[in-house]
């Protein structure tokens, strides 16, 4: 395509917009409100994701030693858990750091099983290369000889990752729909815009113009409204979401936890909003131009 022919498609888009001000209006405010929606939503379900993979990453495997084992046994049994598949790292915590933890934590009375009075077990610490492999491994682990126990949570993990994988499917099922019902508004309000030039797209059939030379002027239109749809919900999701960090930052790092950095996140956000607002913007023109274009 020439550059002149280009640049003559993007002038008749802009005045179209210019023409039909009203119906542009209308179009417009469909992809605000969708976009807004599908904003809020994409930062939620990617803040979600966020937290629930810094708590999945502090799920560990505890691996406790026989008190009968010598220490070459206990250097077999770190050297097994190490060559299993999806073992990440293992950690040693002797008998006497456990109970260091235990007397910080409860009180200074458990001093008195400090030396041989130590009833605790060493114990591994098992990171996997995956949360998902947790309870995999730790079924290994338990039937290793010198292991007394394999702790992971048991329970109330599995409930953890279902409640995860759930967030993250029906996250990305509600983006689906969302965006099938901005497409669908948006070109139903595009349609009607083109019905209102349907004499101008038949004169332009009649002296002979191509399909795509006729579908160009309106493709570029679904884009510039697309892209002066998402302008309002930039600027209010990138407004709310610095409220929300600044306000719950202190409280979530309090326990580990933290929002993705405003600077960063959000430019991803925005630029994933803006070429959504052009593809359902586009897509809609060209859904609506179908059946005009077949006469």
């Amino acid at each position: 395509m020439k550059i002149r022919t280009v640049r003559r498609h993007f002038i008749d888009s802009f005045r179209s917009i210019k023409r039909n001000g009203w119906m542009t209006l209308a179009a417009v405010s469909a992809v605000t409100v969708t976009l807004f929606i599908v904003g809020v939503l994409f930062t939620a379900i990617f803040n979600v994701s966020h937290i629930s993979s810094q708590i999945e990453k502090d799920v560990k495997i505890r691996v406790e030693v026989d008190t009968k084992a010598n220490k070459s046994q206990e250097a077999k049994l770190k050297e097994k858990i190490q060559k299993l598949e999806d073992v990440n790292k293992v950690t040693f915590s002797s008998k006497s750091k456990e109970l260091a933890k235990i007397t910080k934590t409860y009180n200074n009375k458990f001093k008195m099983f400090s030396g041989d009075a130590n009833p605790l077990s060493d114990v591994f610490v098992v990171e996997t290369t995956s949360p998902s492999k947790t309870i995999t491994v730790a079924k290994k682990i338990r039937d290793m000889n010198n292991v007394t126990q394999a702790q992971y949570g048991g329970d109330q993990t599995k409930k953890l990752f279902s409640f995860m994988n759930g967030v993250r499917f029906w996250g990305v099922v509600s983006i689906v729909i969302l965006v099938a019902i901005a497409l669908f508004l948006i070109s139903n309000v595009i349609r009607l815009t083109i019905l209102s030039r349907s004499n101008e797209i038949q004169a332009m059939r009649l002296v002979g113009a191509t399909s795509w030379y006729i579908r160009w002027p309106f493709l570029l239109e679904g884009a510039e409204t697309g892209i002066l749809g998402s302008i309002i919900p930039i600027i209010i999701i990138n407004w709310g979401y610095n409220i929300i960090y600044s306000q719950t930052m202190q409280s979530l790092s309090t326990v580990g936890y933290s929002l993705y950095a405003p600077g960063g996140f959000l430019f991803q956000v925005d630029l994933l909003l803006i070429l959504l607002a052009i593809v359902i913007g586009s897509l809609g023109s060209l859904v609506s131009m179908r059946r005009f274009l077949k006469i």
